[in-house]
């Protein structure tokens, strides 16, 4: 079988490693295409895949034809996306709603701020015309062009959903103008519930569990037969593994003492322009230093920024600390995974904000535990993900809202020891559906075969009457200068005032020299005059005189 599958990025592809490896054991041959380069170690990942498997062969997935349409292209689905965090479900969710306002179009965010905004059948309405709109687009000939080439018998797809411009839509609708069946492969925990909405429905949604699968059924409007629960197939390689060195042997590579328990803290990837949660970790420390716990106030701490937040953490050196050390890369590699892992299981606790290296916690058997200061609500629970750590099968975090009471809890965790025991209700549910004991990419691989074995009609949707009225709407707007006004960003919009900035800057600067050459050349002129005078005097003066 001949499959495709597609990724923003090369990193994209880390959490479905083991479906590919998979895959490719099975005989399959697996096209990797990514539409663009990343800088997180992605690509090493993806080479030494090349590397060990003929079959598996990578590329780049092209984008739509820059274009009359792109524009328009970009700023609809957009807007679509902007809409669906206007419902009052995402009320205690500012941060996502503000963030699809920051790329929406002007009419998208100015219809959000009016009261009609409140009134569902408006919001229906609006969301509706947008969506005709966005189907009545002209399909990427470079795109299908693409898929003709590759000829897959299936497609797999991730993240399609992201919260920025993406071809990957264009993808699915070409799969089905061709008769190509197609997967959304769900990437992360939070994959459905804060990111933008499907539009041309995937054959399948593979997703981890069964709140994933109502997030699909409930946000999205996914056909409950397209949505196939496979489990977190990411975590698979996290099951019945050991450390890949002992304890001393990993504290003396971490630069920890070795005759005291250590906590670990992990880092987020939190919302742009978010505090600084290097700044925060100090405070952390510096609290779980004043515990009466004799045992925690001298525990090692290890710290492991976020891989997409590592700059903040260069400017607070925490390693100055005693018995403090920030070690650890992304794990992409073999090594640094036995690096990430072995952290992982010779820790006392976990601790951290809100970020997936939770959940790896939990498989490890660790007590993870979470702050909830007031600055880092956004990323907590102004998200809908985290509350699934709290009642997934049971819950698998400890929340405080105060460092006081949080190392209390961290000291009662070191106590209680292996957590194992508590935290399976949570990883069944959570990770594992199926059975603690059934990994998920067995499963995921049998979707994947499955579904390249179907018969899936070409389909060719006709745009709505409707649609193309708003589309020849839209272009209409796009060749005004008003118009324009309405179309553009945040983003766009500031940079205009920034170009417009520049130029009423370079004219008023034109201006003080214009004005300045004038005034040198009043002043010259003034000066010849004077000079003609006082010179017309002196001859009136010498003719004057007696015998002259």
């Amino acid at each position: 079988m001949n499959i495709l599958f597609v990724a923003r990025h090369f990193t994209y592809f880390r959490n479905f490693e083991s479906v590919i490896r998979l895959l490719a054991e099975r005989g399959h041959a697996v096209h990797l295409a990514a539409e663009r380069d990343e800088q997180l170690g992605g690509s090493a990942m993806v080479d030494e895949l090349v590397h060990r498997y003929p079959a598996v062969t990578a590329g780049d997935a092209p984008g739509r034809e820059v274009d009359d349409w792109l524009p328009a292209t970009s700023r609809l689905r957009l807007a679509y996306d902007y809409l669906r965090y206007l419902h009052p479900m995402f009320d205690g969710t500012p941060r996502l709603r503000s963030r699809a306002a920051e790329r929406a179009p002007a009419f998208a965010v100015s219809f959000g701020d009016s009261r009609w905004s409140r009134w569902a059948p408006a919001r229906r309405l609006v969301a509706g015309v947008l969506r005709q709109a966005e189907a009545a687009l002209p399909p990427s000939p470079r795109i299908e062009a693409f898929l003709r080439q590759q000829q897959p018998d299936v497609m797999l797809i991730t993240p399609l959903v992201g919260v920025i411009e993406s071809p990957q839509p264009d993808y699915v609708r070409a799969a089905r103008r061709l008769g190509i069946p197609a997967a959304l492969c769900v990437w992360s925990w939070d994959h459905l519930s804060s990111k933008a909405l499907i539009r041309d429905m995937p054959d399948r949604v593979l997703v981890w569990n069964d709140i994933q699968r109502d997030e699909a059924l409930r946000l999205h409007g996914v056909p409950p037969e397209r949505v196939v629960v496979t489990g977190a197939q990411c975590f698979d390689r996290w099951f019945d593994r050991t450390p890949s060195r002992s304890r001393g042997a990993f504290l003396a590579a971490a630069g920890l003492p070795a005759d005291r328990p250590f906590v670990l803290y992990v880092g987020s990837a939190l919302f742009r322009g978010s505090p600084s949660e290097a700044a925060f970790a100090r405070q952390w420390i510096e609290a779980v230093r004043r515990s009466p716990d004799p045992r925690l106030h001298q525990a090692g701490i290890l710290v492991r920024p976020h891989p997409q937040r590592r700059a903040e953490w260069e400017s607070e050196d925490l390693s100055a600390l005693p018995g403090v050390a920030v070690w650890g890369g992304n794990p992409v590699t073999e090594q640094a995974r036995h690096d990430y892992f072995d952290a992982l299981f010779h820790s006392a606790a976990v601790v951290g904000l809100n970020t997936s290296a939770f959940l790896e916690a939990g498989i490890a058997g660790r007590a993870v535990l979470a702050i909830l200061p007031p600055e880092f609500s956004d990323n907590q629970e102004g998200t809908i993900h985290f509350h699934y750590l709290t009642t997934a099968g049971g819950g698998l975090l400890r929340t405080s809202r105060s460092l006081d009471s949080h190392v209390a809890q961290l000291s009662a965790a070191l106590a209680e020891g292996d957590a194992s025991a508590a935290n399976a209700p949570f990883v069944t549910a959570f990770l594992r559906p199926h059975g603690l004991d059934v990994p998920a990419t067995p499963l995921f691989a049998d979707a994947v075969e499955t579904l390249g074995r179907a018969a899936v009609p070409a389909r060719r949707a006709a745009a709505s009457p409707i649609g193309r009225a708003a589309l020849r709407g839209l272009r209409a707007l796009e060749r005004s200068a008003r118009g324009r006004s309405w179309l553009m960003d945040d983003e766009e919009r500031r940079s205009e005032a920034r170009q417009l900035g520049k130029v009423q800057a370079a004219d008023e600067q034109r201006q003080r020299r214009q004005a300045d050459l004038q005034k040198k050349a009043a002043g010259k002129q003034a000066r010849e005059r004077r000079r003609q005078a006082e010179l017309d005097a002196w001859r009136d003066a010498k003719r004057q005189r007696p015998g002259a």
